[in-house]
């Protein structure tokens, strides 16, 4: 069982404190939003996920993708594949871009990526996982670490055996997600599962899967021991949870939740983050989600987002938004 306060780790040159890690979201988590989810208590942040052949491709999309803020660290950016050459160009090209570590991701659940024995897929070949992390290790100077699933399927769990593949090439820290790659992201994460990659390795393991506030990720760190939280879905839109969890594995009290004018400073300061790193066009788009799930739970945001996912100019997006967000009562909590 994992002490609470958590007391962080060493990872190369920098410290991971408190141990409270922001997930790599395909398409969520760019740099506005990590921007924004930095200031509520977490210890490190990552890039979404990076194809490794993309980064061959050099399409200006996986630049922006990999920008990090200058006072960033310590961050991970996340690459992917299992062609070694390509992914040892990856790695070099985020060590290039300022990576503190390389992650990576053995995890990604999505059809195209498995198709392309990538992802998840790879746990289904040990040897494979070997290899790549072997080549990715000897290639960079900088730490390597890896994010898992338990195994393909509830029929072939290897977590606990990839777990010890991982320390073995040389892997610094093991992220693992408590569900199958079957499983998509239905059903409960299996915490125990967790737990196995905990007791096989020395070096330090993180949990992630249905972490949601504060007293489930005590509960996750009872169950499995691990040595840290990486929290995702949760976020969207709900960057406050990051706070909660803070205060929870640091053993401080709750935080109090936001009133409106706070929300609103937030959604405020994230969408004009959207318009700066990605252009007024594609930020109206992004706005469309993200916005959206900041209201979810509050009073009449059914309709609220049902009218905003149909607007298309910045500056009436920007206009309903602050009318919705500051027209909220100050202690209106979040709807059970």
């Amino acid at each position: 069982m994992s002490q609470i306060p958590l007391s962080g780790f060493t990872l190369g040159e920098h410290r991971i404190d408190p141990p409270l890690v922001l997930a790599p979201m395909a398409g969520i988590t760019d740099l506005p939003f990590r921007r924004i989810c930095r200031r509520f208590g977490i210890g490190l942040t990552v890039t979404e996920m990076i194809a490794s052949r993309a980064v061959e491709q050099g399409r200006e999309r996986t630049e922006r993708m990999a920008e990090l803020d200058a006072d960033e660290s310590p961050v991970s950016i996340q690459i992917a594949g299992s062609d070694s050459k390509f992914v040892v160009e990856a790695a070099h090209w985020a060590v290039e871009r300022g990576a503190d570590f390389v992650d990576i991701n053995m995890g990604c659940p999505v059809k195209k990526i498995c198709k392309q024995v990538a992802g998840s897929a790879m746990l289904k070949d040990e040897v494979l996982v070997a290899k790549t992390i072997r080549a990715v290790v000897e290639a960079v100077d900088i730490p390597v670490t890896l994010k898992i699933r338990t195994g393909w399927d509830g029929k072939s769990k290897n977590v606990a055996r990839i777990a010890k593949i991982a320390e073995d090439e040389g892997i610094q820290m093991l992220t693992v997600h408590g569900r199958t790659r079957a499983q998509m992201f239905n059903g409960h994460a299996d915490w125990e599962d967790i737990g196995l990659a905990k007791d096989a390795v020395a070096i330090p393991v993180i949990g992630n899967g249905d972490v949601v506030d504060g007293e489930s990720a005590l509960e996750m760190l009872r169950v499995s021991g691990c040595d840290g939280v990486m929290v995702g879905r949760a976020v969207q839109g709900n960057p406050w949870v990051l706070a909660e969890v803070h205060a929870a594995i640091m053993g401080l009290d709750k935080p109090a939740a936001p009133t409106a004018q706070e929300r609103w400073a937030v959604v405020q300061e994230h969408m004009q983050h959207l318009a700066a790193h990605h252009g007024v066009q594609f930020a109206s788009k992004m706005a469309r989600k993200h916005v959206g799930w900041y209201s979810k739970g509050l009073r009449d945001s059914a309709e609220f987002r049902g009218y905003f996912q149909r607007l298309d100019d910045w500056q009436t997006q920007l206009k309903v938004a602050e009318d919705y967000f500051l027209g909220l009562d100050a202690a209106l909590p979040l709807a059970a």
